[in-house]
This record gives C-alpha cells, structure tokens and sequence, in this order.
C-alpha cells in the first residue's frame, strides 16, 4: 500500500453495543512514512471504570472536558478519507468506529489490514501477539495502552513484516487490504419520554448514576429503567 492510515481506540470495555470510544488516535502514512497524526480523547457520558483508567491512565476529567462522538467522530472521518486502515486486531477498532457512524447515519465502509493476523500467519512460534509483545520482539518504542502511541506502533509493526514477509510475491497479498465487514444496526437516541422517566426514577430513589442520561440510546435507556424498576419498584412509592 502507498498511503494507509493505522488507527486504534481505546474504550470503557470490549463490547461495541454498551461500551464506548473515550480516544482515537491515527497516523496517515505515506511511502512508509508518517505524514499526519490525529489524536482526541473523546466524551463517552458516562463514568470510566477503574481498570480502564489503570489501564490506560485516561483520567475522568480528561474525557469529561472532551468533544462527544457527534464532533470527533467527523473530524477522524475527514482526516482518514477513504484510504484502507491498518490495525492491530483491527476488526475492533473497526467495530467500535463503525457502530458510532452508524449511528450517527454517517457512511464508513472501509478495507483494511489487521497486524494480528499477519502476525499469526508469519510469527506464531512467537509465545504472544500481543502488541505489546510484538513491539518487545521487534525492539519498537510503545506507550501501550494509549491510541496514538498504538496506532504508530501498529504502523511500525506493518512496516517491518511487510519488509521482511511481504516481498516474496507469493505473500504479498497478504498485506493487501481486503474489506473489513461489520455488520451494524442504528441505534436511535433515548426519547424525550424515557428520559424524563428515567431521571424520575433516579431522583425517587436517590440514586447518582454513572452515566450521562441526555447521551444514553433508546435500548440503553430501556436498560437502565428496567435495571431501577427490578431494584427498587415503580414511580410510585
């Protein structure tokens, strides 16, 4: 590939239909070479989990004073264009963006090159492909764990198994992309009725929730009322 971008996310958990993006970060390369970089922590409405912040040592306070999806998501999508993403394990990252244009009936059909595969295919006496552990083997500098340091490591990894795999011509297709397949149904936002329902109940019952109820969907705000109401009981008290 000529030109790619290498992307990764980090976010509150591993499942794209409850968990949510709270950083993007991408490089554009060209030639081999990093030509732009695209960072942004990102609101998710709600409170990080300890392991994640642990993890990642993404603060609260820094996604609290971050843009939400609705304003970082268009800025990714105009700095990526159309050209095939590069990813480690990128089926999730993919996931996780795919299901946020969905949403947000904004289009985001890609190809892309996943280096976990590559690394199975070309490395599997290697005890872990993690990329942490790819980056230990290859001697690549990586903050692990936070999504620009990631997604240039992931370029770097590419880079390098391209360089030492990819020139036989037997196995350059591997490092083609091919079409990334996500299959993801819009979720539309909590309505006006399930909002103000749910916030009655959360003041009845004085409970504090951990998330943000004006940015919750319609299947999560049904989540949440159904999780009051077998706890503590109806409006009426």
């Amino acid at each position: 590939m000529k030109e790619y971008v290498s992307v990764d996310v980090e976010t509150t958990g591993l499942a794209p239909k409850q968990d949510k993006i709270i950083e993007i970060g991408a490089v554009r390369v060209r030639d081999g070479q990093i030509v732009e970089s695209f960072t942004s922590f990102v609101n998710p409405g709600r409170i990080l989990p300890a392991h994640i912040t642990e993890l990642t040592g993404i603060l609260q306070e820094q996604v609290d004073e971050a843009e939400t999806m609705e304003s970082v998501l268009p800025a990714f999508l105009e700095f990526a264009g159309d050209l095939p993403l590069v990813g480690h394990r990128i089926l999730f990252d993919y996931g996780f963006l795919k299901r946020a244009a969905v949403n947000m009936r904004l289009d985001f059909e890609r190809s892309g090159v996943d280096t976990l595969k590559l690394s199975r295919q070309f490395l599997s006496e290697l005890p872990s492909r993690r990329l942490s552990a790819l980056c230990e083997h290859f001697e690549i500098p990586i903050q692990a764990h936070r999504a620009l340091e990631d997604a240039r490591a992931t370029h770097i990894l590419y880079e390098k198994l391209l360089e030492l795999y990819g020139t036989d011509p037997d196995r350059a297709k591997d490092f083609e992309p091919v079409p990334l397949i996500c299959k993801v149904k819009r979720e539309s936002p909590a309505t006006k009725a399930q909002k103000e329902r749910l916030t009655k109940l959360l003041a009845l019952h004085q409970l504090t929730p951990d998330y943000d109820v004006s940015m919750l969907t319609k299947n999560e705000a049904s989540r949440q009322i159904d999780r009051i109401l077998a706890a503590y009981g109806s409006l009426q008290k």
